[in-house]
């Protein structure tokens, strides 16, 4: 309780189970920061694992780490554990910083919108560009895409995936645009324009090789393409990754249509890994980390921030904030076992059984993100890198007549968002009020889109 009081934003909404998920899940992260000999580190499991590196290291979430823990007011326990995978081993990237697809370059660009702090991005800015060569030089198609087995983007035993199979992925090839977006930004910001164009040109060249080799018109979305250089012909989860960085150009928002539909990803507990109208749906049956159509929270954390995206930056009829607050509640509501709050490696669709049970590898599973969704998605807190504050929450009207996200740090600055339809809750005002360390910066009368200068 200490540490929270110190360190995270506190959160209140007439809901209670997003409340308890909310503070459970700052509770469980911080249990995954370790202390080690070469500063603070970020784990994914709490119990050791044969395949991790030095101090228990997985570098598969480190995105999810750095994007959830960009909302924590002391900025050391991040700028440590990223600074040791890319130069905690003897001053060099950690053994298996490659082990899984990243995209960490575009979460470090997201966590300085944050904090601001040009310094250590600046300072970080050669060992991402070499992170960004390891890739080109390793999983670059002769197309210009890139390649991944499935299990090297930590989705193994998908559908249209496999151990071995250098398939020309949405995952893989989302994160490299993202990432070239990002290193175009720290380029600029480290002074070096000619680094900023060439990233932007890697970027620009991803989006048309995504939308032209891997969109399916026919199925109306991204899909792996397989080594026979042919779409595999289902729908995965995986294919609304680029929304994730805002890849897509207008008009192919169509694939949306898949997560409020039955036969596509959405299920009692969740949204699924792959389509339900598929025959391979759940047919692998390994019984270890099967991502053919289970529910799996990793995924689930990226659909949504991607949706998020959708709703914020594109101007489209397929999906609403009522469809968005739906399906976070049905995230939320996963998120149980025995009657408590758990967070796990992947459940059934059906019945929101946890797959691992309550297996000690299992527990307290630091593999997605929840609290960003609530700060950046559902409230809305738009992080930039100008000294405009931008706050659109995706909460349906007449959903809540009032909540409110204390003290988030925020460029220097701690920001207060509260509504209060009738003035009488907490006392502050009635309606959509902001506040910057304390003082009203902005207000409206109803919850929606404002923008405030920052001084």
């Amino acid at each position: 309780w200490e540490w929270m009081k110190a360190n995270i934003p506190f959160f209140d909404c007439p809901q209670d189970n997003f409340l308890e998920l909310y503070y459970y899940r700052w509770w469980t992260y911080r249990k995954h920061i370790e202390k080690t000999p070469a500063g603070y580190a970020i784990t994914e499991f709490l119990v050791p694992r044969s395949y991790a590196d030095r101090y228990n290291l997985i570098s598969c979430a480190l995105g999810h780490h750095i994007y959830e823990g960009r909302w924590l007011r002391d900025k050391t326990y991040l700028d440590q554990a990223i600074n040791i995978w890319f130069r905690g081993n003897d001053g060099k990237p950690m053994n298996k910083l490659h082990k899984f697809s990243s995209w960490v370059p575009d979460a470090v660009y997201n966590r300085f919108l944050v904090n601001g702090d040009t310094a250590f991005v600046r300072n970080l800015f050669p060992d991402l560009e070499q992170e960004y060569r390891y890739w080109e030089t390793h999983n670059r198609l002769p197309n210009g895409l890139y390649w991944q087995e499935d299990v090297k983007d930590g989705m193994e035993e998908s559908i249209s995936g496999g151990r071995g199979k250098k398939n020309a992925r949405p995952t893989i090839n989302s994160y490299m645009y993202g990432n070239a977006t990002a290193m175009a930004q720290l380029a600029m910001l480290s002074g070096q324009p000619e680094k900023e164009t060439d990233y932007a040109r890697k970027a620009d060249t991803l989006k048309y090789l995504v939308q032209n080799l891997l969109w399916q018109p026919y199925q109306a979305f991204f899909e792996t393409r397989l080594e026979n250089d042919s779409l595999c012909q289902v729908r995965e989860a995986i294919g609304f990754i680029p929304w994730y960085f805002n890849l897509p150009d207008k008009g192919y928002e169509n694939a949306w249509k898949q997560v409020g539909d039955e036969n596509g990803f959405l299920a009692p507990y969740g949204l699924t890994t792959a389509e339900r109208r598929s025959p391979s749906f759940r047919s692998r049956g390994v019984g270890k980390c099967e991502w053919d159509g289970a529910v799996w929270p990793f995924a689930t954390s990226q659909t949504l921030t991607a949706m998020a995206n959708l709703l914020n930056n594109y101007s489209q009829p397929v999906v609403t904030d009522s469809l968005y607050f739906s399906l976070l509640e049905r995230y939320v509501e996963s998120q149980y076992h025995r009657g408590r709050p758990y967070i796990g490696e992947y459940l059934d669709e059906v019945t929101g059984y946890w797959l691992k049970g309550d297996e000690e590898r299992s527990r307290y599973y630091n593999h997605s993100t929840f609290n960003d969704l609530i700060i950046s998605g559902l409230i809305g807190l738009h992080p930039r890198p100008d000294h405009t504050l931008l706050i659109n929450p995706l909460i349906p009207e007449a959903t809540w007549d009032w909540f409110c996200l204390d003290k988030i740090p925020y460029h220097g600055k701690l920001i207060s968002i509260v509504w209060d339809k009738t003035g009488l809750h907490y006392g502050k005002g009635k309606g959509f009020l902001i506040f910057v360390n304390d003082t009203l910066a902005g207000s409206a009368g109803k919850l929606g889109r404002i923008r405030i200068e920052l001084k």
